[in-house]
C-alpha cells in the first residue's frame, strides 16, 4: 500500500504547476497544517523537487497521515478537482467488495460519485445542452458551430468536460422515457470525425438501448442483455487501476454488466449519446443526476 500512495502522491503532485507546487510545500513546513502532526523542516523541503516531496511525506507521515495531509493541503491551495481524485485512491475496499470485485454493490460504488457536465466543444452540431450542461437531447435544426478537432461531425455523440486517468468514478445517468440511447466512457484519443464504429479496440466502452427494449453492451463480440426490467436511472462505474467499467441499474440497484480487464493508459472522459429524435419518438432528454446512495 506505501508504495501505490506513494506513486499516487507522485502523480498528484505532478499535476500541480509550478507555483502550486511551491505553495504545496510551504504550507508541509507549517506545524499547523494538520492536528496533531508537524511540519516537514525547512532545509529538507527548501529544494525538494515532486518525487522527493512524496517520498518525505510517506516517510514522515506514513499512509493514513500522508493522505490527510495531501487532502488538506490541496483544499487550501484551491485544487479540489485533485482532492476527489486523489481521496477515491485512498478509501480502502472492503474485504467482501475486495472478493467481489468485478461485481461490487451499487451502494459501496456511490461513494465515487463525480460532478459531471457535458462538453458543448464536442457536441455533435443537432444536439441541446440545456445551460447547466446536465440535459442533452437531438433536434431535427442542425446549429452553425465553429469546427474543432474535439467535436462529433456525423455521430449524435456527447463528451463530458471531466476527464480521469486514475482511481475510481461513478456518475448516474437518467435515461426515462428514452427509446435510444449509449451511455460509457471514451479514451481522449477517440476518433470524432465521420462514421463512427464503437468498440473497445478504438477507445469506447458503451452499453446502448435501441428500439426500446434491445440492450447491448458494445463489447468484443457485443453482448445482448436480457433485462428483468427496463433501467429509467443508469449508474456508471469505473476504475482506472483495475480497468473495470460498471453498468447498473440504479432503482433496482442490480448490475447490468461490466466491461474488465481494460487497459487504459490515456485520460478518459463520459460519453453520452441521446441517439436521433425519431419523429419525437426519442425526444426526452438525457439527464445527469445528483447520486444520492440507496438505503
Amino acid at each position: 500500500m506505501t508504495l501505490k500512495l506513494k506513486e499516487q502522491l507522485l502523480k498528484t503532485l505532478q499535476d500541480l504547476r509550478e507555483e502550486e507546487f511551491d505553495k504545496f510545500k510551504w504550507y508541509l513546513k507549517e506545524d499547523d497544517v494538520l492536528e496533531g502532526l508537524s511540519g516537514i523542516p525547512v532545509a529538507q523541503l527548501e529544494n525538494a523537487k515532486r518525487q522527493d516531496a512524496a517520498d518525505l511525506m510517506v516517510q514522515k507521515y506514513q499512509g493514513p497521515g500522508a493522505t490527510k495531509v495531501t487532502t488538506k493541503i490541496l483544499e487550501m491551495i484551491g485544487r479540489n478537482d485533485l482532492v476527489l481524485r486523489f481521496q477515491n485512491f485512498s478509501i480502502d475496499v472492503p474485504r467482501e467488495e475486495k472478493i467481489k470485485r468485478k461485481n461490487p454493490k451499487l451502494k459501496w460504488i456511490q461513494q465515487f460519485a463525480v460532478d459531471v457536465t457535458l462538453d458543448p466543444d464536442t457536441a455533435y452540431p443537432n444536439l441541446i445542452l440545456s445551460g447547466d450542461g446536465k440535459q442533452v437531447h437531438h433536434s431535427d435544426v442542425r446549429k452553425e458551430l465553429p469546427e474543432n478537432s474535439k467535436r462529433f461531425n456525423r455521430c449524435v455523440n456527447v463528451l463530458g468536460k471531466q476527464s480521469f486517468s486514475s482511481g475510481r468514478f461513478y456518475y448516474e445517468v437518467q435515461v426515462k422515457d428514452k427509446t435510444a440511447w449509449d451511455l460509457g466512457v471514451a479514451k481522449e484519443s477517440i476518433e470524432r470525425k465521420g462514421h463512427i464504429r464503437l468498440s473497445p479496440k478504438v477507445g469506447y466502452w458503451v452499453l446502448w438501448l435501441r428500439n426500446g427494449d434491445e440492450y447491448v453492451a458494445i463489447d468484443q463480440p457485443s453482448v445482448k442483455l436480457s433485462l428483468k426490467s427496463y433501467p429509467q436511472k443508469v449508474g456508471v462505474f469505473v476504475d482506472y487501476e483495475e480497468g473495470l467499467i460498471s453498468f447498473y441499474d440504479v432503482d433496482a440497484a442490480d448490475l447490468l454488466y461490466s466491461f474488465t480487464g481494460c487497459s487504459f493508459t490515456e485520460k478518459i472522459y463520459p460519453y453520452f449519446s441521446p441517439f436521433i429524435n425519431e419523429g419525437g419518438r426519442n425526444s426526452a432528454p438525457l439527464i445527469v443526476c445528483p447520486v444520492s446512495q440507496n438505503d
